[in-house]
């Protein structure tokens, strides 16, 4: 057996969950020896039940309240650059299944193997997230085995954002291997063109996660007239201008965002479509209903406003509030189409306070569509934070 440090679970702990696929060890959950004490963040460690059986290789990090990740459960298991270049090619070899194109969520972090490690492809670059120590410590062994299992030219990695906080990690955002791009890139889906600022943008440059969310509001769009809320680089008003929608708005509080959207819309010979407003979204809402707008299909796709526990009754309020402010503005059986990507509000209560805020609004609703990431984004079953993203689409009367 590899003779690494040891991290035991206390008695109190269930060894069962981790044996059955939960992937994180809490601090409160465990005991370090004093060689794992001794290990850099990100250092790998045994885990091991309370009574000494093995069940694998963790990474261990004092600094988060997540002390271990889960690895690999084979204890013998050596976490290396070939390691690693497995792990990849296993995720690329599905996403190319899938895809046509390279364009997708590569990595999904827990999901396929690589705990807290984000990675969205965009043809020829790759844009990575080390969300956790190990891969922040291991970037460039990371980005090797990209090349290796991909042939990417170029390797950035993004290191900012809430979840390195959390491991007690600083930002930083260097291009590692190839060349910085010098301007957005061009990415197709559904149809539409989109532009991603891969050192600029927000998270890697763009959500690939809506793409199948993006399909269905297609579906209702043609010949109508679209308000796209919480827009960013315009996911889901260029793909209903690609779809045959009449017009599209896109209201976002991100100028450099919103000029992205309008690039796409160019690209895409429908930039006579494409109204943007740069706003904050609920006074833009607001504004709408006093001059009388209304819309064939309104979406609303915000930030995480429950991003965790501690948030979860303030956001839940802001969704209502989101739902109660949107719905005025869909036009009689016209659809509402509500987003959520914070896995502290899971799929009841999100749909709950959607509809009592629809109520609120003066309207009633019927709920005709779930939407849930795209199968580059897997969820694993043990790990609720994987399954995130919900759109609820109504049709309201």
């Amino acid at each position: 057996m590899t003779d690494l440090p040891v991290i035991r679970l206390r008695p109190k702990a269930k060894p069962q969950a981790i044996r059955h696929g939960f992937p994180w060890v809490f601090a409160d959950e465990a005991v370090l020896d004093r060689r794992t004490r001794a290990l850099p963040p990100g250092g790998m460690a045994l885990l091991e039940d309370a009574e000494r059986q093995p069940l694998g290789v963790v990474t261990v990090n004092p600094n988060s309240k997540i002390i271990g990740r889960m690895m690999d459960r084979d204890a013998d298991a050596v976490v290396d650059r070939a390691w690693i270049a497995e792990r990849l090619a296993r995720a690329q070899e599905m996403r190319a299944r899938l895809y046509d194109a390279p364009f997708y969520r590569m990595v999904h972090a827990e999901a396929d193997g690589l705990p807290g490690l984000v990675i969205d492809r965009f043809g020829d670059a790759a844009v990575m997230q080390p969300n956790a120590a190990w891969a922040d410590s291991m970037a460039e062994d990371i980005a090797n085995a990209l090349v290796e299992v991909t042939g990417v030219s170029s390797v950035i990695l993004n290191g900012q954002g809430r979840a390195r906080g959390l491991e007690g990690l600083s930002e930083r955002m260097e291009v590692l291997r190839g060349e910085a791009p010098t301007a957005p890139v061009q990415v197709g889906m559904n149809g539409a063109i989109y532009l991603a600022d891969l050192m600029g943008g927000q998270k890697t440059g763009l959500f690939f996660d809506q793409r199948p969310n993006h399909a269905f509001a297609q579906r209702l769009v043609k010949g109508g007239t679209v308000l796209d809320v919480f827009s960013h680089v315009g996911g889901f008003g260029l793909a209903a201008l690609a779809a045959g929608a009449t017009q599209a708005t896109c209201i976002d509080g991100s100028a450099a965002a919103l000029k992205l959207a309008q690039g796409g819309a160019e690209a895409m010979g429908a930039a006579d479509r494409l109204e943007v407003v740069q706003s904050d979204a609920f006074k833009a809402l607001e504004q709408l209903a006093e001059q009388g707008r209304g819309f064939d299909v309104v979406i609303c796709d915000p930030p995480a406003f429950a991003p965790a526990k501690p948030a979860l009754e303030a956001g839940l309020r802001a969704y209502e509030r989101v739902a109660k402010t949107a719905a005025p503005l869909v036009a009689p059986g016209g659809y509402l189409v509500l987003c959520s990507c914070s896995h502290a509000a899971d799929l009841t209560a999100f749909r709950n306070v959607s509809a009592r805020g629809i109520g609120r609004g003066g309207r009633r609703g019927v709920l005709i569509h779930t939407g849930q990431a795209g199968p580059d984004h897997p969820m694993l079953p043990q790990l609720a934070e994987t399954g995130y993203l919900k759109a609820l689409f109504f049709r309201l009367d």
